[in-house]
């Protein structure tokens, strides 16, 4: 991770990945690079091509949201990317939003007094790295790494485990990757990111190449496909909710659809906790 030019890195990644014919021209001629060229992107953002450049090469640290806006475009990003290209390159100092100060990584007690009364759906906490903060009983019973401690993005690329009970792997992975260099923005120097980072890129080929895409991504819902091996296939609503006042901690609650085989099962797999 080049922290020092974090949006010329972001900016190469993201060109890599447009095709010519993506936007329009032509895929003719020998390519030494994958993806668009640089002089491409700067004749269909409307700049010239010494100045984006200078964009990819650091040297202006302070371009207009519209040229931002135009490059954005050219690249294909959608709104969470372009905000996300738009936080690199704010000037070091300058607010990067309204929202209140970071707190600690405390998860407030009517939280957790909440997930604890939850006997039918797995729910965890956890802070924009994916570590686990707080979690219930039937959550435990649903993955074991659903534990205090752990971090979940460490689990699921290298417990071979956890890798077995999640059917939808792919997806998952890169999932992750893009929602955690989106829950960070521009914030790519603290130790704890950069630690993260350097464990599953020395441990993980699948995670270091995802994070070199610099895919971003926001939390959002989506459907959990598993293979737990006690009661077997489970397709459960995974539900992401930010917690008010908190260091970006989200609230993880899983559900099935009633009347579903996976309902059933999952009432199978919390019997033992909410038995008296």
């Amino acid at each position: 991770m080049d922290v020092s030019n974090a949006l010329g890195e972001f900016l190469r990644a993201r060109r890599a990945l447009v095709r010519p014919e993506d936007v329009g021209l032509r895929g003719g001629g020998v390519r030494r690079v994958p993806g668009l060229r640089r002089e491409e992107v700067a004749l269909l953002a409307g700049i010239s091509s010494d100045y984006y450049l200078r964009l990819e090469q650091g040297r202006d640290r302070n371009p207009s949201a519209q040229v931002l806006r135009s490059v954005a475009r050219v690249l294909r990003l959608d709104t969470g990317a372009t905000e996300h290209l738009l936080a690199l390159a704010r000037p070091p100092g300058a607010p990067r939003s309204p929202a209140a100060p970071r707190a600690a990584d405390a998860v407030p007690a009517s939280v957790r007094g909440l997930i604890d009364g939850w006997t039918r759906n797995p729910a965890y906490v956890q802070n924009r790295y994916a570590d686990a903060l707080a979690v219930n009983r039937l959550a435990t019973a649903l993955s074991p790494n659903y534990t205090p401690g752990v971090n979940l993005l460490r689990a699921v690329f290298l417990d071979p485990a956890e890798r077995a009970l999640r059917r939808d792997w792919e997806e998952l992975t890169e999932e992750g990757v893009a929602v955690l260099r989106g829950a960070v923005g521009p914030d790519l120097d603290g130790p704890r990111l950069r630690e993260l980072v350097a464990e599953l890129s020395a441990a993980s080929e699948r995670f270091r190449r995802l994070w070199e895409r610099h895919d971003v991504q926001p939390r959002r819902g989506r459907i959990s496909r598993l293979r737990h091996p006690e009661v077997g296939d489970l397709d459960l609503h995974s539900n992401k909710l930010s917690i008010d006042g908190t260091d970006g901690l989200t609230l993880v609650v899983f559900h099935a659809e009633p009347g579903s085989p996976s309902a059933e099962r999952l009432e199978a797999l919390g019997a033992p906790a909410t038995a008296p």
